[in-house]
């Protein structure tokens, strides 16, 4: 089972890739190179240099120029995106702006173990 923040199968960089064709499926439907290069504002050659590393690690296949994950890499896609969402959520609740909220939790989704985030997912929805 993958583990966030697992450097050796996937680095940060890869798990905001994995994330952002899951979030753009979930919107449009289908993903391709310039959903990814809009959302992350990164450049058009950035995300095919990383899709070819995706493709070639078996996270994503290419099948008429639409991304789609694979097994593997929407479970990645999916814990980045919960521990994106949760502190997000929690950041805003205590009074963080929507835009530091995200960006804040956009580092921390990669950086908090497996344990330490299920602890403190179940603290937080215990004291909603």
């Amino acid at each position: 089972m993958y583990k966030a923040g697992d450097h050796m199968k996937l680095q940060e960089s890869g798990e905001d890739y994995l994330e952002s064709i899951l979030k753009i499926e979930r919107q449009k439907g289908v993903v391709r190179s310039i959903d990814i290069a809009n959302d992350l504002h990164v450049s058009k050659p950035s995300v095919s240099r990383a899709i070819h590393i995706l493709e070639e690690r078996g996270f994503i296949h290419i099948q008429d120029n639409i991304l789609v994950l694979s097994d593997t890499g929407r479970e990645i896609a999916e814990k980045i995106y919960e521990r994106h969402l949760l502190f997000t959520d929690f950041f805003v609740h205590i009074g963080v702006d929507e835009e530091t909220a995200a960006e804040d939790a956009c580092r921390m989704e990669h950086a908090l173990s497996d344990k330490s985030f299920a602890a403190l997912k179940s603290y937080i929805e215990t004291h909603k």
